[in-house]
């Protein structure tokens, strides 16, 4: 899988270098690949994928300018009194709002402007079988995030009990959803397992404010 010579790799914004990127003959164009717990911000014509279980993905982009990424996150299993609102910030709710608030500054650093914000949301399927409230409590932090902020959620994919692929183009807007139904869902399971068990050992600490 190779790109034609007139196509070369466009230049990662500065601190994503990391994240993996390859060309995608399937859309013809270059795809960045997220895993659980990392996200990516870009100025290119690029496309951002990633597979979901119980974890969400926020796909949010300036409308006009077409800056945009996407983040794929989990809030740990226990909330403490059970409060995603700010007045009773948990482990939890900071998990879940570094996750947002990093993304969202990211493409405000980069040009965007707050406005401008459109939000998608994908993801919160119920695949693991002893722990099946993960996927609702994912899906009603990232809403009531959203709500919260002042943002506006244009179109979501959200519940119900298969894993998804969710493959999104910031400049455009346009997503892909792929719903697995049993296709990996073992792979998936073992991957947001071990995520899961990493934040819960590895809190999140410090504060983020939106500029």
């Amino acid at each position: 899988m190779s790109p034609p010579p007139a196509y070369r790799m466009p230049l990662p914004i500065p601190g994503f270098e990391h994240i993996r990127r390859a060309w995608s003959d399937t859309y013809e164009t270059y795809s960045a690949r997220l895993n659980p717990g990392e996200y990516y911000v870009t100025k290119n014509d690029e496309c951002v994928y990633t597979t979901l279980g119980s974890c969400i993905s926020a796909c949010i982009r300036d409308k006009v300018s077409g800056i945009g990424g996407m983040n794929h996150f989990m809030l740990p299993a226990s909330s403490g009194d059970g409060s995603w609102k700010a007045a009773g910030l948990s482990s939890a709710t900071r998990y879940g709002n570094f996750a947002m608030e990093h993304l969202i500054n990211e493409i405000l650093k980069n040009g965007g402007q707050r406005q401008n914000l459109e939000v998608k949301l994908f993801g919160g399927g119920r695949i693991i079988a002893n722990m099946t409230d993960v996927g609702m409590r994912n899906i009603a932090f990232a809403r009531d995030y959203i709500q919260t902020e002042g943002l506006r959620v244009t179109s979501e994919d959200v519940g119900d009990i298969f894993p998804r692929m969710v493959v999104y183009f910031p400049a455009s807007g346009r997503v892909r959803v792929k719903r697995l139904r049993s296709l990996h869902n073992n792979t998936i399971v073992e991957q947001e397992t071990q995520y899961l068990h990493s934040i819960e050992e590895k809190p999140v600490s410090g504060d983020i404010e939106l500029f």
